[in-house]
């Protein structure tokens, strides 16, 4: 039996895909559902290997494009750390991203910008027609920083 939750996510996603002219498929839905609920930002092999339990016969190349299609539709978003790995968020609300330098590990960061704090960014644009941002701090996670102290190359600031 489904939980209420999958039967919302089944609805929203069913909705959603009719108003951007695709096909609700059982696949599209068990992507969806694994990037949805995933907090670490799978890749898509990570989506495949995660989702050929509950549909065995679904071939990466589907995973990729379901993937996709989610973006288009706005069920998802891309992300594209610069060692090239796309990784896919499935939270919709406003947060932000931190990426580590080292692992390629991404996390949440709820918030989002003020109006205010985006205003003083357009300005800064030099006449930039902005119509959104996204927010991506780097450097390590708590499992890769490099350890702090007084050896070479610590700051006595």
């Amino acid at each position: 039996m489904k939980s209420s939750i999958t039967n919302v996510q089944d609805v929203v996603l069913r909705r959603t895909l009719q108003e951007n002219g695709h096909r609700y498929t059982d696949q599209r839905a068990a992507v969806f559902r694994l990037v949805a609920r995933s907090r670490v930002h799978p890749t898509a092999e990570d989506v495949f290997l995660g989702v050929r339990t509950e549909v065995p016969g679904i071939s990466l190349a589907t995973v990729y494009k379901s993937l996709e299609t989610l973006v288009s539709c706005g069920l998802a978003k891309k992300l594209n750390p610069a060692d090239g790995s796309a990784r896919f968020c499935g939270r919709t609300e406003p947060h932000h991203h931190a990426r580590c330098l080292a692992c390629g590990g991404v996390s949440d960061i709820a918030g989002e910008l003020g109006d205010s704090e985006i205003a003083a960014l357009q300005l800064q644009a030099n006449g930039f027609h902005l119509v959104g941002y996204e927010l991506e701090l780097t450097g390590y996670c708590s499992d890769c920083a490099p350890p702090t102290g007084n050896g070479p190359g610590a700051s006595s600031n």
